[in-house]
């Protein structure tokens, strides 16, 4: 099924099993004409959600950003026959759950922490009041929780969840052990990340420490340049890229005139290595994450 909203949405095969929904790095494409949090927080920047599927069983790694790209996926693993369908949330941000509407009679998994934020948040999602247009209404609230880890089976893939304080104090990564690979969400995000808590710093970087400790072989984000997405991902090297430029807004504490620095700059070493790939729509994330840093440290 395609629809306007749709027409840009692509699947990519990174692994066998594994698909990615990719929408966005389109130039001169908009999701909606006014303004709205699709357009500046998802599609401008590039998103993936995905699926991990064995026979009649998938598991659905966040929704996507609207009801239509829910039921994008949910037709596309239809066609693969698929009957037995279970949504985890990577976090709680409206671009992952956006789509789940399409899965309404799916069991949904989250983290403790992501059913709180929104379940506390639910009213003004649905009447379109938090962060603008478009409204998530119905918002699908986790049908089901856990703290810390969670592991589950599909087919005969062993699937770890695992709970971490990356980019959101809510975040769950997907874990296939055997596989090597990491399905990401947010913690990881390429050319950088987007800084939602900057108080949590250090929560990041202990996390991403934890994640480097599974010692992944392809890690997939939700946010990252499509052709590596569907070449297989990221290396592990993308963690200690992601940890480099935390640290550096953390300088940011004790030299503020380091502000002024150009984010392909901070990132050279990596981008000339190939870990990452500047796309310029996140010199915005870039400005945004400096000025809620300085804030933080008495600097704005």
């Amino acid at each position: 099924m395609t629809s306007s909203k749709t027409q840009h949405l692509t699947v990519l095969q990174p692994h066998p099993g594994i698909y990615a929904y990719y929408d966005g790095r389109v130039s001169g494409y908009r999701f909606m004409e006014e303004k709205n949090w699709v357009d500046d927080g998802a599609i401008a920047l590039g998103i993936a959600t995905y699926t991990v599927v064995e026979g009649k069983q998938a598991f659905v790694y966040d929704t996507h950003v609207s009801p239509e790209h829910g039921a994008f996926i949910r037709e596309h693993l239809n066609g693969l026959g698929v009957t037995d369908v279970t949504v985890i949330y990577s976090h709680w941000h409206l671009d992952h759950v956006a789509g789940t509407s399409a899965f309404n009679d799916c069991d949904v998994i989250a983290n403790e922490k992501t059913f709180h934020h929104l379940n506390a948040r639910k009213t003004v999602i649905e009447t379109g009041q938090y962060h603008g247009p478009p409204a998530v209404n119905p918002l699908i609230l986790p049908t089901q929780t856990f703290s810390g880890t969670m592991e589950l089976t599909l087919g005969d893939r062993r699937v770890v969840l695992i709970e971490a304080n990356i980019h959101s104090d809510d975040a769950t990564v997907l874990w296939l052990p055997e596989d090597g690979i990491l399905l990401a969400g947010d913690t990881i995000e390429d050319p950088l990340t987007y800084v939602d808590e900057p108080a949590d710093f250090a929560h990041h970087l202990r996390d991403l420490n934890h994640l480097a400790a599974l010692e992944p072989r392809h890690i997939l984000p939700d946010h990252g340049a499509p052709e590596i997405i569907a070449q297989g991902g990221f290396g592990p090297e993308v963690i200690k890229a992601m940890k480099r430029y935390i640290q550096w807004l953390m300088s940011l504490e004790t030299a503020p005139e380091q502000a002024r620095d150009r984010p392909e700059d901070i990132l050279a070493v990596d981008i000339e290595a190939g870990t990452l790939k500047w796309f310029e729509p996140y010199r915005d994330v870039h400005a945004a994450n400096v000025a809620a840093v300085l804030k933080l440290y008495g600097h704005a």
